[in-house]
């Protein structure tokens, strides 16, 4: 393994997050806000770039990772990330615990948006920037944010971009990588800033239009007051310009660059994009039918369902009413969606729709061969053949999927009083989408853990986000023994 390589990338990491850790000290200061809190954030800053200089001080003469040394440094850099993020928080007293401001700012970056903050009004204004903003730079992923701001970031950093970005397959829209990452970042941050005015205009504040955009962008959801959207002077029309915001940002964004470069009509071909908007209007209509006897009227009752459809399928985790409160049905519906999550290439978790298509075929394809053994029956999707490799690799995926899940289901369930609170609190967590039924529900939190089970929900966040194998390989015994070598472990 390149010690040296990973060295290097690790400390260039830890400078970005110096740079992004900026934003909230500047914040502090246009607030006014106490010396403590201010110098939580410089401290941690001034720690990053000495750190990050020493770790990147010599570029390495090779610059080329192989496919596991890049799953390592991603898996890594996400940890280190969230560990250092999580400083402030400790530093300025808001989050005293160390496993739980992991917990929060691990939350913001893979956007689950899981807290275990009972009250927000206590919280700085810079806490709650932060906080926001993890969920931007982790939404199309932090690798991705580097290599889209890094100079002279060649084609030889694929293996990094390939563990980080999700879905069953990875591909390049242009041929340069960092063209690639700057493309994606581009939109992705044009998106929010329409956005952000778009909500500016209809009242919202500028600091919570930014924090809301940010939440939404991310697909990530953290809230930013106790009393959720209700504190506007429409918070109809909010609800339902967030609850579009939110599908947008579920979408594949390479379809996006397609409708920017004149493919409009192969976009919305788009096998994943059409059952993606298909799976949001059936469980909307069957949502609205089962809450409209609690609200009354069509209106309220299908943008509620539309809000909260939007929120969990894009794994975003926003909410306007409490689950807990809603009929069985409704409630199965989300746990589904949890599940599925949004398209592959978008900032959303879950399995992914293009996954749940592809599994659909190939169990019919296997349900057709059983009745006629000699009938040769391929799977396409897209109009194309999926290949005998990746269907054996989604298997194995599906499988290490159920195995872990079953696994951090069992040590949680230790501490949950019942089966529906230790259940949604790792789909929540696992498919990055915030809140979850019972204990763990939207008017709740994840405070009433122990600091073991809050690490290992934290695990199970990082898990999802960078879908499984990355972090697997880190805790590997062989990589852990490979770990103790590298050069910026030693003392």
């Amino acid at each position: 393994m390149k010690r040296s390589l990973i060295s290097y990338f690790i400390g260039k990491l830890l400078q970005v997050e110096a740079l992004l850790l900026s934003f909230p000290l500047l914040v502090s200061f246009i607030y006014q806000e106490t010396n403590r809190q201010k110098f939580a954030y410089a401290s941690v800053i001034v720690g990053l770039l000495a750190l990050g200089g020493l770790l990147s001080y010599k570029k390495p003469s090779s610059a080329r990772l192989t496919a596991r040394e890049g799953i390592f440094t991603v898996a890594l850099s996400w940890i280190c990330l969230s560990i250092f993020g999580a400083l402030p928080l400790v530093i300025s007293g808001e989050i005293p615990n160390i496993f739980n401001a992991f917990f929060e700012i691990a939350s913001g970056f893979t956007t689950t948006g899981s807290s275990v903050l009972s009250d927000l009004s206590i919280l700085a204004k810079s806490t709650l920037f932060w906080r926001s903003f993890t969920h931007l730079i982790g939404g199309m992923g932090i690798l991705v944010f580097t290599l889209a701001i890094l100079p002279n970031s060649g084609s030889d950093t694929v293996q990094l971009m390939r563990a980080e970005v999700p879905g069953p397959v990875f591909g390049k829209i242009v041929s340069k990588l960092s063209q690639t990452a700057r493309i994606l970042y581009m939109m992705y941050i044009s998106m929010t800033a329409v956005l952000v005015v778009v909500l500016c205009l209809v009242g919202v504040p500028l600091f919570d239009s930014l924090l809301l955009s940010f939440g939404t962008a991310g697909t990530g959801g953290f809230g930013i007051d106790n009393a959720g959207l209700a504190i506007y002077s429409n918070p109809q029309l909010v609800e339902w310009i967030i609850g579009v915001g939110m599908m947008l940002f579920g979408v594949n964004f390479n379809l996006y660059y397609y409708l920017l470069i004149g493919y409009g009509v192969e976009a919305f071909k788009d096998e994943e994009f059409r059952t993606y908007l298909g799976i949001v209007v059936v469980a909307t209509l069957a949502v609205t039918f089962g809450i409209f006897a609690s609200y009354g009227n069509i209106p309220d009752a299908l943008r509620t369902a539309f809000f909260n459809v939007s929120s969990i399928i894009t794994t975003t985790g926003y909410s306007t009413a409490d689950f807990n409160q809603w009929n069985l049905v409704t409630q199965m519906i989300l746990i589904l969606l949890m599940f599925i999550g949004g398209s592959a290439g978008s900032t959303a978790g879950g399995l992914k729709v293009s996954r749940i298509v592809i599994y659909a075929k190939m169990a019919f394809a296997e349900l057709r061969r059983v009745g006629q053994p000699r009938r040769v029956v391929s799977p396409r999707f897209n109009k194309k053949v999926v290949e005998k490799s990746t269907q054996v690799n989604l298997s194995h995926y599906l499988l290490v999927y159920i195995l872990v899940f079953i696994l951090i289901l069992f040590s949680v369930a230790i501490e949950s009083k019942d089966f529906t609170t230790a259940f949604t609190a790792v789909a929540a967590t696992f498919n990055n989408i915030g809140p979850g039924l019972g204990e763990v529900g939207p008017t709740s939190n994840f405070s009433g853990y122990s600091n073991w089970n809050t690490l290992v929900l934290t695990f199970s966040m990082l898990a999802g986000r960078l879908e499984i194998y990355p972090i697997l390989i880190l805790f590997a015994p062989k990589t852990l023994k490979e770990i103790t070598r590298l050069k910026f472990l030693k003392a």
